[in-house]
């Protein structure tokens, strides 16, 4: 395992785990750094606008090449929940809604950045005609002819295929028809 262009590579099966935790932990690291801001009397949009700016980029920097799955997405919303408590000042013991926070805050949905960022990445790397490895990677299959008992991991573009079909590919390749159905992508998460 090492770090190749700020993010973690390693052939484990938990190194997106590695990775997401990783990246919320510097998510932390940029909340505490500008704490007294968040934690001051200062208005909410700055807040806002200061979280959005610092703190998601932080928490989503690679955020492209992530397979997506329900603990990652749930990882995620935990630690920008806490975030946008610490923002308000309440406590899990207030019993806010979350709906509440984030009508208080409006930040942006760390999970509708995620899947949009993926949903354009899967864009760009599909219409690119260059032969660059990253285009011939996404139907890739392995030499072996066997699979391994249970269920098979969640590659990267199940949720895009989930979301577009089977065709995603074709689709890509029109710019204007791929960006119709990126909020498909994304109400699969948020929902």
């Amino acid at each position: 395992e090492y770090i190749y262009l700020g993010q973690v590579i390693t052939l484990s099966k938990d190194g997106q785990d590695i990775e997401t935790k990783r990246r919320i932990q510097y998510g932390w690291a940029a909340f505490r750094k500008l704490s007294e801001v968040f934690k001051g009397d200062f208005p909410i949009c700055l807040k806002r606008k200061l979280f959005n700016q610092c703190v998601l980029p932080t928490m989503t920097y690679g955020s492209e090449t992530w397979t997506l799955t329900k603990q990652t997405v749930h990882q995620l919303q935990v630690a920008q929940r806490a975030m946008e408590r610490a923002i308000l000042g309440i406590s899990l013991l207030d019993h806010v809604p979350n709906v509440e926070i984030r009508k208080r805050t409006k930040v942006t949905d760390i999970t509708r950045k995620v899947a949009s960022a993926k949903w354009r990445w899967a864009g760009h790397v599909c219409r690119r005609e260059d032969g660059r490895w990253s285009r011939k990677l996404i139907d890739w299959q392995p030499r072996t002819g066997h699979r391994n008992v249970g269920r098979p991991p969640a590659r990267w573009r199940d949720d895009i295929v989930r979301a577009a079909g089977r065709d995603w590919t074709r689709k890509a390749k029109n710019r204007g028809e791929w960006r119709a159905h990126e909020e498909a992508l994304i109400q699969q998460w948020i929902a």
